[in-house]
């Protein structure tokens, strides 16, 4: 026992010898550096519920009360009747079928097969590149020029106007008046005064006697005044026809274009002629103003107007329906 103590305290001294010498051998030691905080927050758990125990179980639990069955009474007994034994069971005998010997094998015959004969090689004909396609251009023959046949304007055709003739007032025809006849009524007569006789009763006083009836004469029927005469018709004065607000001449150039228009139809040319002087203009006065130019210049306006009209369409302008230049 005192053996071992002395090998520990030995082994002890030695343990601290080993650290002395290593001590000594380090003439400074650093002291150590702080280590950083924790970057991670505390991790909190949550709290510790303790299972409650259990309720141990009753350590004796009260024995049932002893009940004895009721007495039951043995059946009488009775004697078993004989055993008769089967007879031994003998079992039938099945007739094996006949063998039949199998034949005697024989060997199939060799496979020969025909003489491989290898096919002859494909000899394709020659590659013969096809010839280049030259695209084969007619020679470019230029159009001829339009030629149209020189503008002839046609003579002015000046409408014959029958002069204006005003028409005459209408003057009412009313018949001279003439008076109503007096009525004259027949002569009222009078009716005769009636006159009762007095009844007399016996206890009552008599009636006075009526005095008699008298109808007032009717008086005479006024003569009605005459009507007074109806007031003279008076025509009323024709509406005043629309004026261009702009001067006509501007559209001289335009209603020109459209003279020599009529067997051909509006082209781009009347457009940019007629278009930019119709501009500043409503859609009636447009068409006013190219009534009063084609009058103006003598030309046959049943012709031309639908025309212009056409005109007034592809320059945006919408001529109401049924426009119809006013007669001068």
């Amino acid at each position: 026992m005192g053996k071992i103590a002395l090998a520990n305290v030995l082994l002890v001294l030695l343990l601290n010898l080993s650290t002395l010498l290593n001590v000594l051998a380090c003439p400074y030691c650093p002291y150590p550096s702080p280590k950083p905080p924790p970057k991670k927050p505390p991790i909190v758990k949550p709290p510790v519920h303790k299972q409650p125990k259990p309720c141990p179980p009753p350590k004796s639990s009260p024995k049932p009360p002893h009940v004895h069955p009721p007495y039951v009474p043995k059946p009488p007994h009775y004697p078993k009747p004989p055993v008769h034994p089967h007879p031994p069971h003998v079992p039938k005998p099945h007739p094996k079928p006949p063998l039949h010997p199998h034949p005697p094998y024989v060997p199939k015959p060799p496979v020969v097969k025909p003489p491989y004969v290898p096919k002859p090689p494909v000899v394709n004909p020659p590659y013969v590149p096809k010839p280049p396609v030259v695209p084969v251009t007619p020679p470019y023959v230029p159009k001829p020029p339009i030629v149209n046949p020189p503008y002839v304007p046609k003579p002015p055709v000046v409408p014959v106007r029958p002069p204006y003739i005003p028409k005459p007032p209408v003057v009412p025809v009313t018949p001279p008046y003439v008076p109503k006849p007096p009525i004259v009524y027949p002569p009222v007569v009078p009716t005769p005064p009636i006159v009762t006789p007095p009844i007399v009763y016996p206890p009552v006083v008599p009636v006075p006697p009526l005095p008699p009836i008298v109808t007032p004469p009717n008086p005479p029927s006024e003569t009605p005044c005459p009507p007074p005469p109806p007031p003279p018709v008076v025509p009323y004065p024709p509406p005043a026809q629309p004026t261009c607000p702009i001067d006509s001449l501007k559209l001289g150039a335009c209603v020109d274009v459209l003279g020599g228009l009529i067997h051909i139809g509006i082209g781009s040319s009347a457009k940019q002629t007629c278009c930019p002087v119709l501009a500043g203009l409503v859609d009636l006065d447009a068409a006013v103003c190219l009534c009063t130019t084609i009058r103006a210049k003598i030309l046959n306006i049943n012709i031309i107007i639908p025309i212009a009209l056409q005109l007034l369409i592809d320059c945006g302008k919408t001529p109401p329906d049924g426009f119809k230049c006013a007669d001068s």
